[in-house]
């Protein structure tokens, strides 16, 4: 086991990662002569949200790829709901192949669309929450540091505007954002730290204060107003929770105080400990810009399942699921989503009667790539341009 216990690509390829059941699946079959094929869906019955953000679908392909077996899902980044109209799970992928070639597979790629998606969700909804307000990811330091860039990278996509970790902005293309932490404050007093954050970096970095370390937040602000003048913009309020009291009215009394005397330039930034709720309350009080750490990187996962739905050509499930293969449609009008047998015709909406389209692509074709993989950015314009059929979706 290496250093820091963590997973290498080479033992995530190889299967090591996976549950043990599903090795011993294999050798029995293969002792047993069987070699079945199989078409096999990813659904969720998620309740602990209103809906979901389908992510981790480039790392799904990048594993399967050179596998002889055919990978269909929806475009990574579709926003979906649990069940379609007709009360049915959505399929968000499904894996068509013999299965003893891919079922010591389903560990690893639950793996990556549940993490993945979990934290896109999760962005998303704070994104609702702080409407066009900028929200930046600053959870890394909740989770194992190997997992940063994939954490930011999820984030990014469901929602955030920007990364904090290096790797993490690395693997968006982006540059890192952030401000500053209390212990600069702490080692050099406050004022003098204001003063060299501005003297030292380089002029393309946001002049972010941070105004809570020792006195109160209205007073902290004016005085870094008064010494980085235009060159400031922003502050930003982390009050510890023994301390904090009612933050919308801190927000709204700083707001006013920073307008009255000249400095209406100067953005109210706040972070620490923020969900939905409370991202939601302080966008209304004036808010301009959140830090969200924990409950972005710590998300609920969502949790995808992989089911057999058909065997050799015969629609087969457990108890529980539909069998045989699917469809996915959406209205481009309204946006809702119908499954459909395979090979049923399906044009018009039933609510709207706008008109539907599938949403099912097939990404690998007996192990070789049949579209390319989208850039992040692609995958977030994507989901943003979806946001307006979930816009009043809440947790």
């Amino acid at each position: 086991m290496n250093k820091y216990n963590i997973a290498e690509e080479k033992e995530i390829d190889s299967l090591l990662t996976t549950d043990i059941y599903f090795k011993r699946t294999v050798e029995i079959l293969k002792k047993n002569n069987v070699d079945k094929k199989v078409y096999a869906e990813f659904t969720s019955s998620q309740s602990r949200y209103p809906f979901g953000v389908f992510t981790g679908l480039e790392f799904v392909v990048k594993m399967l790829e050179g596998k002889p077996v055919t990978l269909y899902a929806l475009r990574e980044g579709t926003v979906f709901p649990f069940y379609s109209e007709d009360g049915i799970r959505v399929p968000v992928m499904a894996i068509e192949g013999n299965y003893i070639d891919f079922s010591q597979h389903e560990t690893p790629i639950l793996g990556f669309i549940c993490h993945a998606s979990g934290v896109s969700t999760k962005a998303f909804l704070i994104k609702n929450a702080a409407e066009d307000r900028v929200v930046l990811s600053f959870g890394i330091r909740r989770v194992h540091p190997a997992l940063a860039p994939f954490i930011d990278r999820n984030a990014y996509i469901g929602g955030c505007d920007g990364v904090s970790s290096i790797l993490g902005a690395r693997a968006i293309g982006k540059e890192p954002q952030g401000t500053m932490p209390h212990a600069l404050m702490l080692v050099m007093g406050e004022e003098r730290a204001w003063e060299a954050y501005d003297r030292v970096l380089s002029p393309d970095v946001k002049r972010i204060i941070l105004v809570d370390t020792f006195s109160d937040e209205k007073d902290a602000s004016l005085r870094a107003a008064r010494l980085l003048r235009d060159r400031l913009y922003g502050v930003r309020l982390d009050t510890p929770g023994s301390r904090r009291g009612n933050m919308e009215q801190i927000v709204r009394e700083v707001r006013w105080e920073l307008d009255m005397k000249g400095y209406s330039h100067v953005k109210i930034f706040v972070s620490g400990g923020l969900d939905v709720d409370e991202v939601k309350r302080l966008a209304k009080a004036g808010v301009d810009g959140f830090g969200v750490g924990t409950s972005i990187a710590n998300a609920r996962v969502i949790d995808f399942a992989m089911d057999i739905v058909e065997v050799d050509g015969i629609p087969l499930s457990k108890k529980g699921k539909f069998s045989g293969r699917k469809q996915v449609y959406r209205c481009k009008n309204c946006g809702r989503f119908y499954v459909r047998r395979y090979n049923e015709t399906y044009e018009k909406c039933d609510a709207c009667g706008g008109e539907v389209e599938p949403l099912m692509i097939k990404f690998l074709d007996r192990g070789k790539r049949t579209v390319e993989l989208d850039s992040v950015d692609s995958i977030k314009e994507y989901v943003e341009s979806q946001r307006k059929y979930w816009k009043e979706k809440v947790m």
